[in-house]
Formats: C-alpha cells, sequence, structure tokens
C-alpha cells in the first residue's frame, strides 16, 4: 500500500477504514486488503484508491459510499475522494494475515 501523509491524520484513516465492511465478507476493507493508496492532504483532504473483490461486486456503490461517510467524521477531513482502481486486480493473497486466519484460508 502507498501512504502519503502531508496531514499527519493516516493513523486515524486507518481506523476509519477498519469500520468499513464488504457486506459479503465479515472481514473490514483494510485488512481485506482493498486499500491500494491513501493520501491525506495538509488543506483536509484524503484520497483513497481501492478495489473491491470482483468487479461486478453488488455492494460496490455501498461500500464507496460507506468509505465516504466514515472518513467524514474523522477530524480534520473536510473531504473524502475515493477511486476505484481494478490494476492490480485483488486476490486473497493481498489479505492480512488476520484476515486469512479469519476466513480459514491457512
Amino acid at each position: 500500500m502507498i501512504i502519503n501523509d502531508q496531514a499527519g491524520i493516516k493513523d486515524k484513516v486507518i481506523e476509519r477504514l477498519k469500520m468499513v465492511f464488504d457486506p459479503e465478507i465479515p472481514v473490514d476493507i483494510y485488512e481485506l486488503g482493498l486499500i491500494y493508496e491513501l493520501h491525506t492532504f495538509p488543506d483536509g483532504v484524503v484520497k483513497v484508491v481501492m478495489t473491491l473483490t470482483a468487479p461486478a461486486c453488488p455492494a460496490a456503490d455501498q461500500i464507496l459510499q460507506d468509505v465516504q461517510n466514515t472518513l467524514a467524521g474523522v477530524e480534520g477531513i473536510k473531504e473524502a475522494r475515493v477511486e476505484i482502481s481494478f490494476d492490480p486486480p485483488w486476490d486473497k493473497g493481498m489479505m492480512s494475515e488476520d484476515a486469512k486466519l479469519e476466513l480459514g484460508f491457512f
């Protein structure tokens, strides 16, 4: 994951991202490895580049809205911009060890 933390709030942002779940998977989007880039800027803008577990994910709109709503509650954030990328495509190897354990991939 690429992190550019000019505003010094990455820990708060990551904590909030861990509150967002794919409704079909009982693991948060951060531990699933769906976050590719996180950029915070001194003007209060946060940019998140993320992916989905599948390009045709039926919950895509909900997940994006959940990310924006969740980040809106972070002190210092005026605007959250969320961008979807499928490059590289997500695979199970991107999950954290905790996520793999939770989902029984060991």
